[in-house]
């Protein structure tokens, strides 16, 4: 049996004059995309440059929200409500799906982003909260989520859920990401390693164990220095290791 593998990266991370990211590139690299929404990142010409180059390019295109968190690039922790945290997706997500109309692109998935994607992952209220709100805003809509308490819930509430974590981040000892507040440059072959390692199902922990980690997709962050480097290096690794690189959503339709 093949190993199959989908590859996502974060974009239109980009704010007014202030560019950030190597998007025209990235999105030949990769299958998936997560489109900043305006909160953490991005703004209204932003995302619609990013869905225009995402269509043109043929890869899934999704909405990335996360906590309304500009100056800290939403990666700080922000106390809400789930109720809150609801809103704060059906309105960000919104926004995207109105721009995607133009170019008749209808939103693959969400994947929340940063610090808000951290509190969903281990807070299975909000996590249900969140994929049931919405399959009301579009049916069969999934939530790219990494393994852990959240996602649990999800499938148990027969919520359509799609496991995701970070090649490009390290791991703690519970298979918690390890989050950089600026990402720096890795080294490519590293993380290649580790996305192979993933799509194998475990990871590398800081202290070089290995541990489970069943997931569909693996994600290389737009806003890393060397993304191209990684992306492409992780591509050649899992090619060369007969991983077929296929979207995940394929198998969800």
């Amino acid at each position: 049996m093949t190993t199959t593998i989908d590859i996502n990266a974060d974009i239109a991370e980009s704010f007014g004059r202030w560019s950030l990211g190597e998007d025209a590139e990235l999105v030949g690299l990769v299958t998936t995309v997560n489109v900043a929404c305006g909160w953490h990142a991005g703004d209204p010409s932003t995302m619609h440059r990013a869905v225009e180059m995402a269509a043109q390019a043929g890869v899934n295109v999704g909405a990335h929200p996360g906590f309304p968190d500009l100056l800290g690039f939403g990666r700080r922790p922000i106390v809400i409500d789930d109720a809150d945290a609801v809103d704060y997706v059906l309105y960000q997500v919104g926004a995207l799906m109105g721009i995607a109309s133009r170019f008749g692109v209808t939103l693959s998935h969400v994947k929340p982003h940063g610090a808000f994607y951290g509190s969903i992952v281990v807070n299975p209220d909000r996590a249900v909260a969140i994929g049931r709100a919405l399959q009301t805003l579009q049916a069969g809509m999934p939530m790219l989520l990494a393994p852990g308490p959240g996602l649990d819930a999800m499938r148990a509430d027969r919520l359509p859920v799609v496991a995701d974590n970070a090649a490009d981040l390290d791991f703690d000892e519970d298979g918690r990401n390890v989050i950089e507040a600026r990402p720096h440059v890795r080294d490519p072959e590293l993380v290649a390693q580790q996305a192979l390692r993933m799509a194998r199902g475990s990871v590398l922990t800081v202290s070089a164990r290995e541990i489970p980690m069943p997931v569909q997709t693996v994600c290389v962050h737009g806003d890393r220095p060397n993304v191209i480097a990684v992306a492409t290096a992780v591509r050649r690794v899992l090619t060369e290791n007969d991983v077929e690189i296929r979207s995940v959503f394929e198998s969800l339709r």
